[in-house]
C-alpha cells in the first residue's frame, strides 16, 4: 500500500482516538490526587515521569498531570 492510500485510514484512527480520548476528564490533578487515584507513591510517579512514561505539566513551579493522560497510562 502506498501512503496516499493508508492516509484516508489515518484520518479515520485519528478521530477514533479524539473520540476516546473525550471519555476520560481533562482536569488537572497534583502529584498526590494522582497517587491517590492509582495508589501508587508520588515517588513511583516522579520515577514514570523522569522515564517519559507518563507526561506532567510542570507550570506554576508543581508537576500537573491531565487525568485523561494517567488513564491512558494505567492502561498501558
Amino acid at each position: 500500500m502506498t501512503s496516499i492510500e493508508l492516509l484516508p485510514i489515518r484520518e479515520q484512527l485519528e478521530r477514533i482516538e479524539k473520540k476516546l480520548d473525550g471519555n476520560f476528564s481533562n482536569k488537572f490533578l497534583s502529584i498526590n490526587q494522582v497517587s491517590a487515584l492509582v495508589s501508587l507513591s508520588t515517588s513511583t510517579i516522579r520515577r514514570s515521569v523522569e522515564r517519559g512514561h507518563l507526561k506532567c505539566s510542570r507550570r506554576l513551579g508543581k508537576m500537573l498531570f491531565l487525568e485523561s493522560d494517567v488513564r491512558k497510562w494505567l492502561n498501558g
